[in-house]
């Protein structure tokens, strides 16, 4: 087989993603990189090795005439191949690159303004679609930004201006969080940081230059950009690039992509894979070979286990292996991966006690109805180390025990941008008689005897009641199944404090588009109400069931329960 770029376990020769795609376009420039598939059926995009080198390359220069390297420049950008081009010339202008997402004409809860204060760009780049179609992006930042429109297809002249050769330690990027518990910040992340991850990933996911990647999450989200762009580069594999709208409008177009490409390797988050099954219909199918994927990965949001056995339930005659699943776990902090599974060895599950649930341990289930079934986010990679500690006493806890999941590595990004309080609590963390620097994931989670990792929920959406530790997402995924009008994926559990300071619960939840008609709003609120006392033992101050499509999430579909409490405190839900 095949192992890649670099040796496992051994130093890579290179220093940057720079000189990573310098070396893929000499050693194999006419081999296809990247495709774009548009909608509507419009002719693909491409973009070899050599074509990408060269086209980055001259963009660089062109840069380098109105900014500095260290300088930052946003990328705001529709779905395409002129985004890739952009990101690799401004890594080789040694500028910093900025993926950001365009934002929303009516955007009430937009954060571009304030990444775009915090990082104080010099630059904006954007392509020739967006400054005709959403000149509204443009005018909104155009007094602080000089503006460059890229076309991914254009073979410029390279001007005579020397490019810098960005080291090991300089920012490649800032990939901002996704604002699912407070504002954004930027994440320094080096090109030492990429070049150890993407080696973690390609010993956890032994990908070769054959493995084909699919893949429709945005670029300007870390998955997509490191999954779906520097991880195939790595490797010297062809990526297959979808936009993101396709996939929300037609989800079996996905599959219906690994098929013909016959793609090895996907990536989305958990909701991704629920709405597959939502939308299937056998005529949808016809002609889909799924046998090829062999790397199904399936993190940035809560790993269900029962939307695991009915994805490979309803896409097994199609030829999808359930042990292609790939339950993983990472974070922006960590540049990607923190923990995976071992390929062809599918999904590791945990019957364990709700009850010990609650008081912080991973008990197994000794009674009727209280067993609940939690996935394992595989083990933590090659080259890094995790900790589950007391996040109060920063103390390491045993086996089986839930605290904070603490990680270190040279994946482990360099910290906050221009955040230096920041930075020091979450990325200088130290455990009593360890000499490493940890990263706080601010992540709930516990390590099986073996190793194996289970994330549990994040800190600071912990519910807390009568002093019993509850986690949202479980609640969440009780309300959803107490009817079918309830859309999975899009409700909101957390808790308020009445007037005396006890913490009371409010539960936000969507309203599916099929079943607006003619329902029984009290029906439905009072069978939410049972099916939370019977499987939690809470009793629900309020329930706000609301419009489809108006729950507050993140870019990478994450709910932002903070955000929802806000506008239920406010009065601004859009109810149904």
């Amino acid at each position: 087989m095949t192992r890649g770029l670099f040796q496992s376990g051994s130093q890579p020769s290179l220093n940057s993603l720079v000189e990573l795609l310098a070396r893929r376009a000499a050693e194999h420039g006419d081999r296809q990189a990247f495709v774009f598939l548009p909608e509507g059926g419009n002719a693909q995009t491409t973009l070899t090795f050599a074509e990408l080198d060269r086209r980055a390359r001259a963009l660089a220069a062109r840069l380098l005439q109105t900014a500095s390297p260290g300088d930052r420049a946003v990328l705001l950008f529709l779905p395409g191949l002129e985004f890739v081009v952009a990101f690799f010339g401004c890594l080789a202008a040694g500028i910093i690159a900025v993926p950001l997402m365009p934002p929303r004409r009516t955007a009430a809860r937009d954060t571009s303004a304030a990444i775009i204060a915090d990082c104080a760009p010099r630059l904006a780049l954007t392509s020739a679609e967006v400054a005709a179609t959403r000149p509204d992006v443009i005018e909104r930042f155009h007094r602080d930004l000089a503006w460059v429109v890229v076309d991914a297809m254009e073979d410029g002249d390279i001007p005579g201006v020397a490019l810098p050769s960005p080291g090991r330690d300089d920012i490649a990027l800032l990939q901002y969080t996704s604002g699912s518990t407070s504002l954004p910040k930027g994440v320094m992340v080096g090109h030492g940081n990429l070049l150890a991850n993407f080696e973690m990933l390609r010993v956890a996911l032994r990908n070769t230059a054959r493995s084909t990647s699919v893949g429709w999450v945005p670029l300007y989200h870390d998955m997509g950009l490191m999954m779906q762009v520097m991880q195939p580069l790595y490797v010297g594999a062809q990526s297959v690039l979808m936009a993101p709208a396709a996939f929300m409008r037609r989800p079996l177009q996905w599959l219906r992509a690994i098929s013909t490409f016959r793609a090895e390797v996907t990536s989305a988050p958990n909701f991704a894979y629920d709405l597959c099954v939502t939308r299937f219909r056998p005529e949808l199918m016809a002609g889909i070979d799924l046998s090829s994927c062999r790397i199904a990965m399936n993190a940035a949001e809560p790993v269900r286990a029962d939307t695991i056995a009915r994805f490979a339930a309803t896409f097994a005659p199609y030829g999808f292996a359930a042990d292609a699943m790939y339950p993983a776990y990472g974070l922006a902090e960590a540049t990607l991966l923190v923990s995976g599974g071992v390929r062809g060895d599918g999904a590791t599950t945990r019957a364990v006690s709700r009850a010990s649930l609650k008081r912080g341990r991973a008990g197994a289930p000794t009674l009727a109805g209280d067993a609940q079934t939690i996935v394992g986010c595989g083990h933590v990679v090659a080259g890094q180390r995790a900790a589950i500690v007391d996040p109060e006493s920063l103390r390491p806890l045993p086996a089986r025990t839930i605290g904070e999941i603490w990680a270190s590595g040279r994946n482990i990004a360099q910290g906050y941008w221009r955040n230096p309080a920041a930075t020091e609590a979450t990325f200088r963390a130290r455990i009593a008689g360890d000499g490493a620097v940890w990263l706080r994931t601010g992540d709930l989670g516990f390590l099986d005897d073996g190793g194996m990792l289970y994330v549990t929920g994040r800190i600071k959406d912990l519910i807390i009641i009568r002093g019993v530790n509850h986690y949202p997402e479980d609640i969440e995924r009780t309300v959803q199944n107490a009817h079918p009008a309830l859309r999975r994926d899009w409700g909101a559990a957390f808790a308020v404090a009445d007037d005396q300071g006890v913490e009371k619960l409010v539960l936000v939840q969507e309203i599916e588009r099929t079943h607006r008609k003619n329902l029984d709003l009290d029906e439905i609120v009072a069978r939410i109400r049972e099916a939370v006392a019977t499987e939690h033992e809470i009793a629900v101050h309020d329930i706000a069931l609301i419009r489809p499509a108006t729950l507050p999430k993140t870019t990478s579909g994450k709910v932002q329960r903070q955000l929802a409490r806000q506008l239920w405190t406010e009065g601004r839900l859009e109810r149904a």
